[in-house]
């Protein structure tokens, strides 16, 4: 008598014994199934496909521990049990995903409060610069002219609008020193 004819309760007994034969031609009855099933639910062919996979592993690893009546039903708590869990970690990955987003926001949010808090620093401090000294900076830091086209306009010398500028990085150096702002200041203010 061929595999392919033992009846689910024969394949069970052969497996239990170890027969190899028997793990194949019960692959062979139930995959298409039992894939059909995980795709229904997942949606995915590879996730499907691994769930199937597993259930044959698990299946063939606990062959001698099997008390199985009746295989087609236990093959299919076995796909739904596996897809359950399946979908249980995936919902989980997503609430993860979705945490790691919003701690994200939170530090952007955070370094969008210390950009805001900084500016405002600077302000105030350019704020107390005399008044061509403060356009200067105006012109050279806010609004990236070069100390040519500072000069040209304002109507100074270039070594003026440097003196201006060196002045104003000075104070503003100074007046946020205390605060631990100077490294920030450097970069922001390309000192």
């Amino acid at each position: 008598m061929e595999l392919k004819d033992y009846s689910d309760l024969d394949l069970i007994h052969a497996l239990r014994d170890g027969h190899v034969g028997a793990m194949d031609e019960i692959f062979r009855r139930y995959w298409r199934k039992l894939l059909a099933v995980a795709y229904n639910h997942t949606k995915d062919k590879s996730s499907a496909q691994d769930i199937v996979q597993e259930i044959f592993i698990k299946l063939w690893d606990r062959r001698e521990r099997l008390e199985i009546d009746s295989l087609n039903y236990y093959l299919s708590i076995a796909v739904k049990y596996s897809v359950y869990n399946y979908l249980c970690r995936e919902r989980r990955h997503v609430e993860i995903e979705q945490e790691k987003l919003s701690v994200k926001d939170v530090e952007l949010h955070d370094e969008e409060i210390y950009s805001q808090f900084l500016k405002q620093q600077i302000d105030q401090a350019v704020e107390t610069l005399p008044d061509k000294c403060k356009l200067v900076f105006k012109y050279s830091r806010y609004e990236g002219k070069s100390v040519r086209e500072i000069s040209d306009e304002m109507e100074i010398s270039e070594k003026t609008v440097e003196a201006h500028i060196t002045k104003a990085l000075k104070t503003l150096k100074l007046s946020l020193k205390h605060a631990g702002w100077i490294t920030t200041l450097a970069m922001f203010l390309h000192i």
